[in-house]
């Protein structure tokens, strides 16, 4: 009885994981085709071929977030075919989200306690991915007696 439940729920994520793969590639093409319009009417409205400081945030701001969505459909295609979450790959969404948010910032809105905690922020994050691609080396070369941090240490000879 169990077993026939477990073989329903897997076929069910499957079946979700596969849709929203899908509706996240849908996506994706309709934002890149949006982005090249956007883009076209920046460049041939007058004056032509310059584009203000307000067009160009707003166009990194629209090419991060189609990144991030790239991301986001890595992430779910890992799932699909491991069966886990990478963190590295979500670790690398978060960063490109605040990148997005800081491309697209307007320094003047923002109060200085608030615009330390996006820099905290992006250190924790920095420093997340960094351990995250220290173990996964690590892991990878095959764990000897020392550690992925063993040659951080200061050296006391």
């Amino acid at each position: 009885m169990t077993e026939g439940i477990g073989k329903i729920l897997k076929q069910f994520e499957y079946v979700i994981i596969i849709c929203l793969m899908l509706m996240m590639m849908i996506v994706l093409v309709l934002s890149t085709f949006e982005l090249g319009r956007i883009l076209y009417a920046d460049i041939f409205n007058p004056p032509n071929y310059l584009l203000d400081i307000i067009d160009l945030l707003d166009l990194f701001g629209f090419f991060m977030l189609i990144l991030i969505g790239l991301e986001l459909l890595e992430t779910i295609r890992a799932y699909l075919n491991e069966h886990e979450v990478h963190v590295e790959i979500v670790l690398e969404v978060a960063l490109i989200a605040v990148a997005r948010k800081i491309v697209i910032i307007d320094v003047k809105d923002y109060s200085a306690d608030k615009l330390l905690a996006i820099a905290a922020i992006v250190i924790s994050l920095s420093g997340a991915y960094y351990l995250e691609k220290r173990v996964r080396s690590w892991r990878k070369s095959g764990p000897s007696s020392t550690g992925p941090f063993e040659n951080l240490r200061p050296n006391n000879s």
